[in-house]
């Protein structure tokens, strides 16, 4: 195991998962890093077919809202984030994705700098078809405030209420990473509610 992927491996050790899911692709990262040194992507859209992303998801802990974009290629409400450069560390991708997407210096002082949640997800849209192993960071925002997302990427991003929180179209765990969210920031919501 080269440094880099060593690296990741200590983060994704580190998370505590919220559910028996989690534990699973916790368990499944853990594997396929010990097993190969090919985890960064370095073509598009699959190669290799299985590569780390970092999500940064923009968090208003006061008004209680998650920020999220609607992504052209996938054709879902999302997260900021994105592929890891070959060699990169998951947080400098996660910081990296939030200049790129939101135009902000990321501020990791809502639950940690570590990543919050981690997925194994195979991707859906254009050049779906390929896993993603996401590191799900939250960084904080501020409802009042206007983000203009890269709109290569997205046509156009919405503050969502946590505790109202009805997304039809979006990461198929994102309702798991809201149920964690809300126990890490320590209320009781309803993400799936209407």
């Amino acid at each position: 195991m080269n440094a880099a992927t060593a690296a990741v491996a200590e983060i994704v050790r580190g998370i505590d998962p919220c559910d028996e899911l989690e534990r699973e692709h916790i368990a499944t990262a853990l594997d396929w890093l010990a097993s190969t040194d090919d985890v960064f992507r370095r073509e598009k859209p699959a190669v290799p077919p299985r590569h780390l992303v970092a999500y940064t998801v923009l968090v208003d802990p006061v008004s209680r809202a998650v920020f999220l974009g609607r992504h052209r290629l996938a054709g879902l409400w999302l997260p900021m984030g994105g592929h890891l450069d070959p060699g990169e560390h998951p947080f400098d991708a996660a910081r990296r994705e939030a200049g790129e997407e939101l135009g902000i210096a990321a501020e990791f002082d809502v639950v940690g700098s570590a990543p919050l949640f981690l997925t194994v997800t195979t991707t859906v849209g254009i050049g779906g078809g390929h896993e993603d192993v996401s590191l799900w960071y939250v960084i904080r925002g501020d409802r009042t405030r206007e983000y203009r997302l890269d709109p290569r990427e997205f046509d156009g991003g919405r503050w969502w209420d946590i505790d109202r929180f009805a997304v039809p179209e979006s990461d198929p765990h994102f309702a798991r990473f809201l149920s964690k969210l809300d126990a890490v920031l320590g209320t009781d919501l309803d993400p799936v509610a209407a």
